[in-house]
């Protein structure tokens, strides 16, 4: 699917356009003039169709007239595991958004694709991570509160419809 953009101006007496490349965008916003015929030079960018991981890539990118040359070559670039990285990284956590643009695979976060955190307690005893237990007292376990205690560490999200387990380093 091809990325679709909205460039608003601040100008209120002027229409924006749609466009869907940075040439696009150049060759409609060099001959936008307002009412007054002065060149109109600065845009709100608006995210308007693609991908849904794409769209969450937008709001966590923050894009604008200098960075969206950068957004479209992530989008194009970047695999889904890398998208969701980031997003993670700038969009919940709070990273910097220039820290990971030059290798999104930088970015230290485990992410579990579960619904919740219990059931990454299930997992994580069925793994091993809380050492050797016997699987006949697994049962026995109160899985609730291992859930309590692993969101101290963890948080949920949900990105594109996915429900997503995840810890920053």
């Amino acid at each position: 699917m091809t990325l679709l953009f909205y460039a608003q101006p601040y100008d209120t007496s002027v229409e924006g356009f749609y466009f869907r490349s940075v040439e696009e965008y150049d060759r409609q916003a060099l001959t936008l003039r307002n009412s007054y015929g002065q060149k109109v030079e600065e845009f709100d960018i608006q995210f308007i169709d693609g991908e849904g991981i794409d769209c969450e890539l937008a709001k966590a990118w923050g894009i604008n007239q200098a960075n969206i040359q950068a957004f479209i070559d992530a989008v194009e670039s970047w695999c889904d595991d890398q998208k969701t990285r980031y997003i993670i990284a700038v969009g919940e956590v709070g990273y910097a958004h220039t820290q990971f643009l030059d290798n999104p695979d930088d970015i230290e976060i485990d992410i579990y694709e579960l619904d919740s955190l219990k059931e990454l307690a299930y997992q994580f005893v069925e793994e091993g991570l809380f050492g050797d237990i016997p699987e006949r007292i697994q049962h026995y376990l109160d899985y609730d509160a291992i859930a309590r205690d692993l969101g101290m560490d963890y948080a949920e999200t949900t990105i594109d419809g996915t429900d997503l387990i995840y810890r920053s380093a």
